[in-house]
């Protein structure tokens, strides 16, 4: 289908969100106009050594920065707010986000120090902001974190639906349900499309309500009213602090919050009134020793075993303040996000070695929807085109399998990828281009300044190590004043491999005094020649590919 044939479409442009869960970014276009849906980052996989963060690639956005009329935040967790800085540094539009979502966001804001330069607008549910030929109205619907909401997003080629992060609790911890009412409303005015969360798609039935986990403490703090009880949660997740809280208060604990991250939401959210927490229930961390163990809960960072998050260093020994003891209990009250099993249950042995009992199962429920109420919410909206979003492929999948069962023709759901344009209005939808887009990887204060070529030497180093030949030539005459000297990291031991080394050593010799003989006088090919020389002998010795870095000083 190309462009011609579509007379005012709307543009739904994907940068992030579709390969993984994580980096979530949409941005929608009409005409002059663009607006951007999250702004989020994702962590490095195994393989980006030394990455802290990865974010979406805004090169598009750049392109056409006169065009952006805003950025719209569903909800304050980091998969949909964690790039936001780095974004606003270098396209500086106004911010759109619920109360909650506004405070975290603010936080993240003050850290970069670009609080001043950066317009911030708090909506309220129910609300609708116009930004250039849109018009966004804010929806409300339940999560793990509070505040997220739905964007009914009015274009002139139609309404789209985007769902953000969600699931339908009837019984939510704080503030309302769904606004159920408001998504059929909608429904029945017609809705071109709609980008639903599809992370949960593979999971039968409901989610389970968020109350059903204060039951489940009620009942842990019950079975173990003489040990101390340490829970590690997410951060975001101020509804499961708000339980533990009133768990603890009553059974008579006083209650330690502890983790940087934890502090500082747990901090804005009781600032802002989403978590009551009693007078002289919480207490500094110091002042632990002057409660009986059994007196104190702990609400701790380190659920998924990140290596410096609060709990991974209380189980390796290395925290300030807490050390495990026997006896302690641990409870995990999330599940690993896929890819984290490994560190999660080193974490676990190392606290079950210090003597502490672990509970890992039933501690936790999911903050997104299952089949039924993904199928309630299709029901109700009934949009002309189902865009699966918020997964891996086979989550979106599962979706685009439940959509079709639905009853929406296979032709009008969209399995896109990162970067492809859909563009669409009620006569017909496709794909007709791809933009620039991909991660950015971000190392301590660089942003994209690691790039393949980097990481594939850090691949390198860490697998193989280094081999640095260093030798000195007079100038002109290239007559050898010093060396060739092997110096080796991360190789292997000199002292118990020295005659590996002589024979290393021997082989450079000979390389550097052919080229020399020759007179070869070009030293990229005398580096050449002593990598080449090198690697082939090491390899046929080790079976190993040391990086090899010739290094020739001059002397007049």
């Amino acid at each position: 289908m190309s462009t011609a044939e579509l007379t005012a479409t709307v543009k739904i442009i994907p940068l992030g969100g579709l390969e993984q869960i994580g980096m979530n970014m949409t941005v929608f276009e009409y005409g002059d106009s663009i607006i951007v849906v999250d702004c989020g980052m994702s962590f490095p996989s195994d393989e980006m050594l030394g990455i802290d963060m990865v974010i979406p690639d805004i090169t598009y956005l750049q392109q056409n920065i006169e065009k952006v009329k805003g950025v719209f935040i569903t909800h304050g967790h980091e998969d949909h707010i964690g790039a936001l800085p780095f974004f606003l540094k270098s396209v500086n539009v106004p911010v759109y986000a619920t109360k909650l979502t506004h405070g975290i966001i603010e936080g993240k804001l003050e850290e970069h120090g670009i609080t001043k330069l950066v317009k911030r607008k708090i909506v309220k549910h129910g609300q609708t902001v116009t930004a250039g030929e849109f018009k966004v109205e804010f929806i409300k619907t339940n999560h793990s974190i509070g505040d997220a909401a739905a964007f009914a997003i009015y274009s002139p080629a139609g309404i789209i639906v985007h769902t953000g992060d969600f699931k339908i609790d009837y019984t939510p911890v704080f503030g309302d349900m769904a606004d159920l009412q408001r998504f059929a409303e909608l429904g029945k005015k017609g809705v071109l499309a709609m980008l639903c969360d599809s992370t949960n798609a593979m999971r039968p039935g409901f989610t389970p309500s968020e109350r059903t986990v204060g039951k489940t403490f009620d009942n842990i703090f019950a079975d173990h009213r003489d040990q101390r009880i340490i829970i590690a949660t997410f951060a975001s997740n101020v509804d499961r602090v708000q339980q533990i809280i009133n768990t603890s208060v009553k059974y008579g604990r006083k209650v330690v919050v502890e983790g940087r991250s934890m502090v500082n939401i747990i901090g804005t959210a009781t600032e802002l009134g989403y978590i009551n927490i009693p007078e002289g229930t919480l207490i500094d961390i110091d002042e632990l020793r002057n409660y009986p163990p059994e007196q104190t809960t702990l609400i701790t960072t380190g659920s998924q075993g990140e290596p410096m998050a609060a709990l991974s260093r209380m189980a390796a020994s290395i925290h300030r303040k807490v050390n495990i003891m026997p006896g302690d209990l641990v409870v995990f009250s999330s599940h690993p996000i896929p890819g984290n099993e490994k560190p999660v249950s080193h974490v676990i042995n190392e606290l079950a070695q210090k003597g502490a009992e672990v509970i890992y199962q039933d501690a936790h429920v999911s903050g997104h929807a299952c089949q039924e109420e993904i199928k309630l919410l299709y029901s109700l909206v009934r949009p002309q085109y189902a865009v699966p979003v918020h997964g891996e492929f086979r989550h979106r999948q599962a979706l685009a399998g439940i959509v079709e069962d639905l009853g929406i023709p296979r032709e009008n759901i969209f399995m896109i990828n990162s970067g492809d344009v859909l563009e669409m209005n009620a006569e017909a939808a496709g794909v007709t281009s791809q933009v620039i887009h991909g991660g950015i990887l971000v190392d301590g204060l660089g942003v994209g300044d690691v790039g393949n070529i980097v990481l594939r030497d850090r691949q390198t180093l860490s697998q193989d190590g280094i081999i640095i030949v260093v030798l000195t030539l007079e100038r002109y005459t290239n007559q050898l004043l010093a060396g060739p000297d092997i110096v080796s990291r991360g190789f292997v031991y000199i002292r118990e491999s020295e005659n590996l080394m002589e024979e290393a050593q021997q082989v450079v010799d000979d390389a550097v005094y052919d080229c020399l003989d020759n007179r070869v006088s070009d030293w990229a090919k005398i580096k050449n020649v002593i990598r080449d020389s090198l690697s082939s002998f090491l390899w046929k010795k080790m079976k190993r590919s040391p990086m090899i870095l010739p290094i020739i000083m001059e002397v007049e």
